[in-house]
């Protein structure tokens, strides 16, 4: 009996909480940041360890560049949940950018957790496709002397191609792309658009001739062959 009456006092506070958390929710989907963060930071308040609110407010974080409490929102998911993944790759992510904005200084200090983050999200999940971009990445922009390879990067490029084929060709045009290989990265971008044929993939193209190879005539024509294909 006295289980009952504390779940039914208890009833209200949990619906008002569901409700917040609903709107929260729709005005983070419309993109509307600033007004579902309160929202959120109100029910963390009652619900200290929910996990999706604060990945909601790690990722609020992010589409802010706040990246400093990203990496805190983002730490405290590892440290509530560690089996998961994905948590391990934001982490990573915002340890990414805050480098990235920090200066040489900051990035030194940041590059082995960033790593580290990456390659503990494989561990989880061999199959996590966005890890592998990051490592790839990773290994391009760092410089050789604290560990940049492309021998790495084309590493983690093969990986992807045995996942997803487009994915490994976007990849492979990106590295060949970052060394100035401009003729092998148009040809890895046309095999990804035959194997994908997305719109990411023609847009990729479009880029290399446009900005690399200054070719806009190539370049609108690629996006014309897009629409073309996929026009209604």
């Amino acid at each position: 009996m006295n289980k009952l009456l504390a779940a039914l006092l208890l009833l209200p506070l949990f619906l008002w909480g569901q409700s917040n958390f609903e709107k929260a929710e729709k005005l983070f989907d419309e993109e509307k940041y600033t007004q579902a963060k309160p929202l959120f930071l109100s029910i963390l308040k009652d619900y200290p360890t929910n996990l999706k609110v604060i990945e909601y407010l790690g990722d609020i974080s992010s589409h802010s560049n706040d990246w400093d409490n990203s990496i805190v929102y983002y730490e405290k998911l590892k440290k509530l949940k560690p089996t998961e993944a994905n948590y391990y790759y934001k982490y990573g992510g915002a340890l990414g950018m805050k480098a990235k904005v920090g200066g040489k200084w900051v990035a030194i200090r940041l590059i082995g957790d960033m790593r580290e983050s990456f390659e503990k999200t494989l561990q989880l999940n061999p199959k996590h496709i966005e890890a592998r971009w990051a490592l790839i990445e990773y290994y391009l922009q760092l410089p050789a002397f604290v560990g940049g390879s492309e021998k790495k990067a084309q590493r983690y490029s093969n990986e992807l191609m045995k996942l997803s084929p487009v994915d490994g060709y976007l990849s492979k045009a990106h590295i060949d792309e970052y060394f100035k290989r401009y003729t092998s990265a148009e040809k890895n971008y046309k095999l990804a658009i035959q194997v994908g044929g997305s719109k990411n993939t023609y847009e990729r193209l479009a880029q290399l001739y446009k900005e690399k190879l200054h070719q806009p005539e190539k370049a609108s024509q690629v996006l014309k062959n897009y629409n073309e294909k996929f026009k209604s």
